[in-house]
């Protein structure tokens, strides 16, 4: 007892060292390696594919002058209070105090990106851990324990070439790597890890059966067929046990396992394959669960279960297909969740921070508001604001000028007059980012036309343009189209849209809105419309549904 608490306190940290592959500088094509050793200098390269090789050649150095894992070695990863190695599987497994688990490997830990290389002298169980980890060379085995009759368990093992001799005692071996070299794999092997394999002593001959068969037992260690246990598979950081009962659900996690890290080496994303990936897993971790009883894949399970359900909801909507596969789904211009609720922040925005009253100034602030999101700067032409339903625009443009909401790089008469070819620079200073205040918006660069086009879209829509509609109506109609549901349906859940809320936001007082409503029916943009002292009811017809933002 007194012995292994000694050796306990005596363990060494494990070694670790990081060789880095970082730019020189931005817009340049050099790179850096350096390594995190203190004797080695940074090296600068003409391009990243130079670089990589070099420090994959540094590494590869650095692993065949270094010794070998120490049997001894605190794991490496352990002594930082990792939390990502695998826990003991029963409690068979109980790993001593400075070791997690298994045998004490050095690893290559990298990044998926290729930019950094780990060396890590660590025990098996954090190396498994990792998902990029790979196993270069494993510690020889402890020295065994002594026997009752006074002899060691390995004293008949003859020492082995390249083995160091003890007074007393067996050889014990060494590895080496400048034999076979540094080799990067999953699993270590003996011939990997340069380690020579003890050859048994042979046994004395016994007497000549009757039947003239080998006696089996007989034969050379190295004649007789190795005990071999199947691959452990891998999936979702668990490691699948060997005794898993029933051998199917071993075999389909192991498979599932390799089909997700097959997934993820895509260059191109399937959905309708992860889906099922997805539901797979759903299904073997309910059925692990119920063998093993663990509450924490059973959760797993259920996550495994929303990601199949996401998974296979994105795919139909790129492909146009309804959820429910009855039918087509509605070509939105606007495809995606994220998408409908940056327009609804927009909007609201707008009627928090407008600088003018009016349904007019409203509207022309939704419109300029969309063009200088970004960055708080964008073009403007004469025809963008000409094509608004603006009594004045001129006059409009001109108090928006005044009251600093809006600035433009000339004059009033000059936007109103530009074309195109020659569109005006218009800022507007709310809208533009500092280092203290980014912004309103946290939409990208991508993001912001498709969300001025579909503005437009729904304010120049063909029959309210006909129909001469105010900018009141084309208010209303970019309300209700960001606050209907996936079939049309006014309001969350198709319950209704508050009557206050629609009058504040189209600039006109509630009494007004059934006037509204009405024009907006007879442009076919609204059915079954109802208007009540609270709630406006009723759902978008089929013709504007692509422009909707639906409810989520």
């Amino acid at each position: 007892m007194g012995v292994e608490a000694h050796a306990t306190n005596e363990r060494v940290t494990g070694r670790r060292w990081t060789v880095r592959l970082d730019p020189v500088g931005r817009g340049r094509a050099d790179v850096r390696v350096s390594c995190s050793r203190p004797a080695c200098a940074a090296q600068v390269l003409p391009s990243a594919a130079a670089g990589r090789t070099a420090a994959i050649g540094h590494l590869k150095a650095h692993l065949r002058a270094g010794p070998a894992p120490r049997p001894s070695a605190q794991c490496a990863c352990r002594a930082e209070e990792c939390h990502t190695h695998i826990r003991p599987a029963g409690p068979r497994e109980r790993p001593v105090p400075w070791r997690c688990g298994g045998a004490v490997v050095l690893a290559v830990v990298t990044d998926r990106e290729g930019r950094w290389w780990q060396v890590m002298e660590c025990c098996s169980r954090c190396a498994a851990a990792h998902p990029t980890a790979k196993v270069v060379a494993t510690a020889p085995a402890a020295e065994a324990p002594a026997r009752s009759d006074g002899f060691r368990a390995d004293a008949a093992a003859p020492a082995t070439p390249g083995g160091t001799a003890t007074p007393g005692g067996p050889a014990v071996t060494t590895p080496t790597f400048s034999a076979a070299g540094p080799h990067f794999s999953h699993s270590a092997t003996a011939t990997a890890a340069g380690t020579a394999v003890p050859q048994q002593a042979s046994a004395p001959p016994s007497a000549p059966r009757s039947d003239h068969r080998p006696d089996p037992r007989s034969a050379p260690r190295s004649a007789r067929q190795p005990r071999r246990r199947p691959p452990r598979g891998r999936i979702a950081q668990r490691l699948v046990p060997h005794d898993l009962r029933p051998v199917e659900l071993r075999d389909e996690l192991t498979e599932l396992g390799e089909l997700f890290r097959a997934y993820q080496a895509r260059t191109e994303p399937d959905l309708a394959m992860l889906a099922d990936l997805h539901a797979r897993k759903a299904e073997a971790f309910h059925a692990w669960a119920e063998a093993t009883a663990d509450t924490g894949l059973r959760l797993d399970a259920r996550r495994a279960e929303q990601a199949a359900a996401t998974a296979r909801l994105q795919h139909l909507h790129r492909i146009g297909q309804a959820p429910d596969g009855e039918g087509p789904a509605v070509a939105r211009l606007l495809t995606a969740p994220a998408q409908w609720n940056h327009a609804r922040s927009v909007l609201a925005h707008v009627a928090e921070t407008a600088p003018l009253p009016g349904a007019e100034a409203r509207l022309l602030v939704v419109m300029v508001t969309l063009r200088t999101a970004q960055a708080g700067v964008g073009n403007l032409v004469g025809q963008d604001i000409k094509g608004l339903p603006l009594s004045d625009p001129e006059q409009l443009v001109g108090q928006l000028v005044e009251s600093g909401w809006l600035g433009i790089s000339g004059t009033v008469e000059e936007l109103i007059a530009s074309r195109p070819e020659n569109p005006t620079r218009i800022t507007v200073p709310s809208l533009t980012p500092d280092e203290d205040d980014p912004g309103p918006f946290t939409f990208g660069r991508k993001l912001r036309p498709k969300l001025s086009g579909w503005a437009q879209r729904v304010v120049g829509e063909k029959k309210l343009r006909k129909g001469k509609t105010e900018a009141d109506v084309r208010l209303l109609a970019l309300a209700l189209a960001t606050g209907s549901d996936g079939g049309g349906h006014l309001g969350p859940g198709g319950e209704g849209i508050g009557v206050d809320t629609l009058s504040s936001w189209c600039a006109v007082g509630p009494g007004d809105l059934p006037a509204l409503v009405d024009r907006l029916t007879a442009a076919d943009w609204l059915a079954e419309a109802d208007v009540t002292g609270t709630l406006l009811t009723g759902r978008l017809t089929e013709r504007v549904l692509p422009l909707g933002c639906p409810l989520t």
